[in-house]
């Protein structure tokens, strides 16, 4: 399994969001979003091939201040994901940062997410 982390100005365009889904099923990856208010913050997670085709697919649609925080590599669980992970493919939203890193850390990858966006140094 692969994942990475885009961070975006914000995510509003529900043209782009379904764009987004589209893309997550058509790779078969989980995303999920962070959208609303700034910041954006899309983790994508699943096979190599379409961890890397849905980050493309997200780099094309031109989002403002588009970062690729952590570029696609293996996952490193810090602990055991909580069954409510089980990557489910498909896109995902939440609202708030907040909900966002629940959802991560049941995923296993809270530390890896905090230190990605500047939020931790270890």
């Amino acid at each position: 399994m692969f994942n990475a982390l885009i961070r975006t100005h914000h995510i509003t365009s529900r043209k782009k969001v379904t764009k987004l889904k589209q893309a997550a099923d058509a790779t078969q990856v989980f995303a999920l979003l962070r959208s609303g208010s700034s910041p954006g913050i899309m983790y994508v997670e699943g096979e190599e091939k379409g961890v890397r085709q849905w980050v493309d697919a997200v780099h094309n649609l031109r989002y403002k201040d588009y970062q690729l925080v952590a570029r696609p590599a293996a996952v490193q669980h810090e602990n055991e994901p909580t069954k409510e992970s089980e990557v489910r493919p498909g896109l995902h939203e939440t609202e708030t940062v907040s909900d966002f890193g629940k959802q991560l850390q049941d995923r296993g990858v809270y530390a890896w997410w905090r230190k990605a966006m500047g939020y931790a140094k270890e």
